[in-house]
């Protein structure tokens, strides 16, 4: 009796190459933003003891949280355009150290001088605005184009876990430490963002050492053509507005209106806690489904996990019972995860690579940078008409702004069609 093909028995036998993530590469990508997640969460957090010691004011700790998004919005889209000029590494490695030197600054600055703290959280904020376009464009470095959505996934879970454990371990660690030694540690975890994310394939953009110096383009010229590469993909701006549009809106809502909710409607601060975990917790589950699923129209269900966030407002809106809200924060978690990764993976994927920390660069921008508007503006509008009218609107501009970006070409798979002559060289 004969056996097998010796062809199908070495098929058969031949064992199964690692998953990338499985790699060092990849694993030491991943504990660095992890760190630079943690270290970011923490800050505000921390401060909130100092607060409660009174040691800090809670105007002063607006004034430095504040300048910590300026130097956020001020360093992001410099630090896109220098991840496409040099290696995305050494961005990330300076932007690292600049945060990780100004974090025992600010501890140093608690109690003392509120000037130092303001300068210092501006310092991390630049630090924490110019890395991010950087680790982006390196995830589509170090992962091939098949495991991306499996390694956002779960660097995206890993945020979340960091956010609903942290509270929890930091409480823990505030009783044998006090609030300069917690800024301190945000200090080494921002170290270990800086030394231990490795080197990609991109080297930056190398000029012919012969030719003058003129041949690079200033910044201007470079964030530009970074804003044209954007302009070439229709499914990337309409989902960059519908993002914009629920952040400035829905989140804002979360951010002002529930905690009012909480308080007015239910009698109890337990809704804003139950309804802020929820949604963490929605997020993580979000995080796990989409690391496993591929829709067959990845574009149409992102959009329509982010129109889900439409729910929270909706639910503050109508006065339904409170474990409803909890529910509807949930889904909205679920919902904000089937988007995030998703979308991060098409930019990878689409994106000329050259050009990929830039337009990372300008999703970071735009989206975060119209939060701390809606933030400042949904209060007043409460105020002056109403939180049920404000609701009403957060809840349809976060339902029809996904809606108008579905429409776009492109939208249905986040993918762009271009002739042979515009595909670009892959690095």
């Amino acid at each position: 009796m004969t056996g097998p093909p010796a062809s199908t028995l070495d098929r058969s036998t031949r064992a199964k190459p690692p998953s990338p993530l499985r790699g060092p590469a990849f694993l030491r990508l991943w504990t660095g933003t992890t760190a630079s997640g943690l270290a970011t969460w923490a800050m505000p957090f921390i401060l909130g003891f100092a607060v409660v010691e009174d040691s800090l004011t809670p105007a002063a700790l607006g004034l430095v949280l504040a300048t910590r998004t300026a130097g956020f919005l001020a360093a992001v889209t410099v630090g896109g355009v220098l991840a496409d000029r040099y290696s995305r590494r050494s961005v990330v490695l300076w932007s690292g150290l600049l945060a990780a030197v100004a974090s025992p600054v600010l501890a140093a600055g608690v109690g003392r001088s509120l000037a130092l703290m303001a300068v210092a959280g501006a310092a991390i904020g630049a630090g924490q605005g110019a890395c991010r376009p950087a680790f982006q464009a390196l995830t589509a470095e170090v992962v091939p184009p098949d495991h991306r959505q499996a390694a956002n996934a779960a660097t995206t879970l890993a945020v979340r876990v960091t956010t609903l454990a942290g509270p929890g371990l930091t409480a823990l660690l505030a009783a044998f430490l006090d609030v300069t030694a917690l800024l301190v540690g945000t200090g080494l975890l921002w170290l270990v963002a800086a030394l231990l994310p490795p080197a990609g394939r991109y080297r930056g953009q190398v000029l012919d050492a012969s030719g003058p110096a003129a041949e690079r383009a200033g910044f201007r010229a470079e964030f530009g053509e970074g804003v044209r590469e954007a302009r070439r993909h229709p499914w990337f701006l309409g989902g960059l507005g519908a993002l914009a549009a629920v952040i400035a809106t829905g989140y804002s809502a979360t951010g002002v209106i529930l905690p009012a909710i909480s308080r007015d409607r239910y009698d109890t601060e337990s809704v804003l806690v139950a309804a802020t975990t929820a949604y963490t917790v929605g997020a993580l589950l979000g995080a796990v489904l989409i690391a496993r699923h591929r829709p067959r129209s990845p574009g149409w269900a992102a959009l329509a996990g982010l129109a889900a966030y439409g729910l929270a407002p909706l639910s503050l809106w109508l006065p339904v019972p409170a474990v409803l809200v909890v529910a509807a924060y949930a889904a909205a978690g679920v919902g904000i995860e089937l988007f995030n990764v998703p979308w991060f993976t098409a930019v990878q994927r689409e994106v000329e690579p050259r050009l990929l920390a830039r337009v990372s660069s300008l999703d970071f921008l735009v989206s975060y940078g119209l939060a701390p508007i809606g933030l400042a503006l949904i209060a007043p509008a409460a105020d002056a008409f109403g939180p049920g009218p404000v609701l009403a609107v957060c809840t349809l501009a976060c339902f029809l702004a996904p809606a108008a970006a579905a429409l776009p070409p492109g939208a249905r798979h986040f993918r762009t069609t271009r002739t042979t002559a515009e595909t670009p060289a892959r690095t």
